[in-house]
């Protein structure tokens, strides 16, 4: 966790992967670490450059995508910072599915045939493309594990107005369409993802990273109806990995579950995986850039100087 202080800093929030200093009560600045969560738990050990990976990638898709909604982010002072603007957040994030995997497919597995107020239909396997992406909200939470909501819950709970809801939910079902094409091109599947939104007045707009490895599932599109039909395992670029090896060792972050050991080997895995989702969305090589906190410290201070 960073420890800075900045001029005219008016609140700090360390979150599951990154420290969020508020400036002004107007700006935000979000440093990503290496630290990595599942399961809405923070394991113990972090990934080399993974902080970096997902800013770089974060400000990547906002920047393919700031024809379809405003969005939070100015500038990039540092390789792991990103700087923009404070909203108001909707309590809630839009979860977007074009397949059926991760909580959907568990949910699915168990006889159950809604989520979220969403229908999945009869007869598809794990991995199956839905008819049309289906929005499957969760609420937001401070603390602990976010849970599902319907859009019913939502207005229900006054977590958003009826027009809100409405342009969020016409969002975050376009975005998903630009990641699918943007994924698409790059020889990916865009399976799943989330997105949050917030308010600046009246103004609705996309916050915090987008269509990155923490937020989505990406399978690999060469040879993906093969492997449906023959029920092989889909290859994927995303967290859902570390996920799973967390489930076959018996971790779900449930009261009195254990982590398990994460070796050196392991670490190195996760890492070099987060690297490949980049160098194949981003189409360049990944350029590691090691950085001290008293050089991090300098250029948030230059770029904020220029914003106030």
């Amino acid at each position: 966790m960073t420890n800075f202080k900045f001029k005219n800093q008016t609140a700090f929030y360390s979150g599951k992967v990154r420290d969020v200093y508020t400036i002004s009560d107007e700006w935000l600045v979000m440093i990503a670490s290496n630290r990595i969560s599942a399961f809405d738990v923070i394991l113990p050990k972090q990934i080399p450059f993974k902080g970096q990976v997902l800013n770089q990638v974060a400000a990547f898709m906002l920047d393919a995508c700031k024809d379809i909604c405003p969005n939070w982010l100015t500038s990039i002072p540092a390789p792991n910072v990103a700087i923009g603007k404070k909203c108001t957040p909707f309590k809630i994030e839009m979860v977007v599915r074009g397949n059926l995997v991760g909580h959907a497919w568990r949910t699915y597995k168990s006889g159950k045939r809604e989520l979220c107020g969403a229908t999945m239909p009869e007869n598809l396997k794990e991995n199956d493309f839905f008819p049309t992406p289906i929005l499957t909200p969760s609420t937001k939470a401070d603390a602990g594990h976010d849970e599902d909501i319907s859009i019913d819950e939502i207005l229900s709970k006054k977590l958003a107005t009826k027009i809100e809801l409405e342009k969020i939910c016409e969002y975050a079902l376009a975005l998903f369409e630009r990641g699918k094409k943007i994924a698409t091109e790059k020889g990916l599947v865009l399976a799943d993802t989330k997105y949050e939104f917030g308010k600046i007045g009246d103004e609705i707009l996309l916050m915090d990273e987008v269509h990155t490895p923490d937020s989505s599932r990406y399978f690999f599109a060469d040879g993906f109806e093969t492997r449906q039909i023959t029920g092989e395992k889909q290859k994927q670029l995303s967290k859902e990995f570390v996920r799973e090896w967390l489930i076959e060792n018996n971790f779900m972050g449930k009261a009195g579950q254990t982590v398990p050991e994460m070796s050196d080997l392991w670490i190195d895995t996760i890492s070099k995986r987060y690297i490949d989702l980049y160098e194949i969305l981003i189409g360049k090589k990944f350029e590691p850039q090691l950085i001290s906190d008293e050089e991090i410290f300098l250029k948030i201070e230059a770029s904020l100087s220029e914003l106030l």
